[in-house]
């Protein structure tokens, strides 16, 4: 058996390990290509394949620590010649099958020892879902895509599908409730999301064109604004649609000729310490360059603090959480684990800004749709702190807001507060008018928000936007800029009043 490992480029060193349909394994090791070569006389098909690279294989399922690039993949069959690649593609049929079989996602599959047993009509289904998203992109390239498989293609007969590789962020998402990486998930250059909302079915359409584009336009920008976030500024599926980050709109703020580009890759549910740990920065650091922004936009789920709450309180200790300073501005942390400390996290991307001669602003996150008392309505006020409160357990308390400006003037940086601009626009249009805002969604408009799923008006969601309250958040944030005089740079391209 041959093949190539790739996650956007060719994993040198990466480990290999194949189980068979007898449980055996067999291992080897990649060469600078991303090529192996291993011999399977001794293995019965079907085989599950798997590859890690930049770290440990045993630490493929946690989210604590940075994590390596893992990716999964399945042979059917053995030939001739067998190829057995690895790459996003098949990260994402194998992900399919394995929680079609009972699994939070592909790692688990892998780590599970004994037979591999894949039943013929649950490949088939994976490979038709990948086909639904990838259909147009791998005919434009000239490929057939009534019989493809990424795992048994010869790579060398079509170097095109490793460009096209080259312009998919892959990674794999994460469990709520154990804490451990879950399905694998897809998104274009931009960060527009292609499969992973769902941990089964269809695929969102790949525009290779629209891919190469982009790559080439960012290539060429004067600067690039990178977006390091949550929810609130991610970008998010057509499925959704009109729920939007404020980051992905962001762009249209800027002049046409102003050779800005906005890279948004936040990311929903996460916290700044396990967008680093999950990888989900590291789709990013790559394409920082000298002159380049990055705006620092976390702590919505960096509270995420109370070992106490029902089923993922401890996972969400262990992953998520991280402890805002206290009320003199110390940092807080658990003994010998300063990765707890929400100052250290949002330094740990000033410092990697930093070091590529990027210019890093801090960000305090936008407001939540609650009162002093907790109630979905206005006014409202600031909410992103954690106090002592009864059933709940903290081991440190704070704000995080607070927090956010003390990181700020220590490391006398440009400081957007999003969150005082927000409450204050929230408070301006009143109770009912933040629906027109937040994600509240008639399911005339896209029947994905009928049944109580949050963000119908059954069940609001204070939280989050739908295009119109992106679109006036991404304004707040150029006004502010126009504010900030270490930002006059940026505040050049900012449109004029609308």
């Amino acid at each position: 058996m041959q093949g190539y490992a790739i996650e956007q480029q060719p994993l040198a060193n990466g480990l290999v390990q194949i189980r068979d349909a007898n449980g055996q394994v067999q291992t080897t090791t990649t060469r600078a290509d991303g090529f192996y070569r291993i011999s399977t006389t001794h293995l019965t098909a079907p085989l599950l394949l798997s590859v890690s690279a930049q770290g440990n294989a045993e630490d493929c399922h946690r989210n604590d620590q940075l994590r390596p690039i893992c990716l999964a993949s399945v042979v059917m069959k053995l030939e001739q010649t067998t190829y057995g690649n690895i790459n996003p593609l098949t990260d994402r049929v194998a992900s399919d099958i394995a929680v079609t079989l009972g699994h939070i996602g592909p790692q688990q599959w892998v780590n599970q020892q004994g037979a591999v047993s894949i039943p013929a009509s649950v490949h088939q289904q994976a490979l038709e879902n990948l086909h639904s998203g990838f259909a147009d992109a791998l005919t434009q390239i000239g490929i057939d895509t009534t019989s493809f498989d990424a795992a048994r293609f010869p790579m060398e007969r079509n170097s095109q599908l490793a460009d096209l590789l080259s312009l998919l962020h892959h990674n794999r998402n994460y469990d709520n409730n154990t804490g451990k990486t879950g399905h694998a998930t897809l998104s274009d250059f931009s960060f527009r999301p292609i499969v992973g909302l769902s941990a089964t079915g269809a695929y969102e359409r790949f525009d290779i064109v629209r891919a190469r584009a982009e790559r080439n336009a960012l290539a060429k920008a004067r600067t690039r604004i990178f977006i390091v976030g949550d929810s609130t500024s991610a970008v998010y599926e057509q499925l959704r649609f009109p729920r939007m980050g404020w980051g992905q709109v962001f762009e249209q703020e800027f002049t046409a000729n102003s050779g800005i580009k906005v890279v948004t890759g936040s990311r929903a549910g996460r916290s700044s310490r396990d967008f680093y740990n999950g990888r989900w920065f590291a789709q990013m650091e790559s394409l920082i360059q000298p002159g380049d922004y990055v705006f620092i936009n976390h702590g919505h789920n960096d509270q995420n603090c109370d070992s106490n709450k029902p089923v993922r309180g401890m996972a969400d200790v262990r992953n998520l959480c991280t402890y805002p300073n206290s009320d003199k501005g110390d940092p807080q942390f658990p003994a010998n684990q300063p990765e707890l400390s929400f100052q250290y996290s949002l330094e740990r991307y000033i410092e990697i800004a930093r070091s590529k001669g990027a210019i890093p602003v801090m960000f305090t996150p936008t407001a939540r749709i609650k009162n002093a008392r907790g109630e979905q309505t206005t006014p409202v006020v600031h909410t992103h702190l954690i106090r002592a409160a009864s059933g709940k357990h903290y081991l440190f308390t704070g704000d995080y807001t607070q927090t956010i400006k003390d990181v700020a003037r220590k490391h006398q940086l440009p400081l957007i507060d999003l969150e005082a601009r927000s409450i204050e626009f929230a408070n301006r249009v009143g109770n009912p008018g933040w629906k027109d805002y937040w994600l509240v969604v008639d399911p005339a408009i896209n029947p994905f928000y009928a049944n109580n799923v949050s963000g119908s008006p059954q069940a609001p969601d204070g939280t989050h936007f739908q295009q119109r309250g992106a679109e006036a958040m991404a304004k707040l944030v150029a006004e502010e800029i126009r504010k900030q005089p270490a930002l006059t740079a940026l505040a050049k391209h900012v449109k004029g009043d609308r």
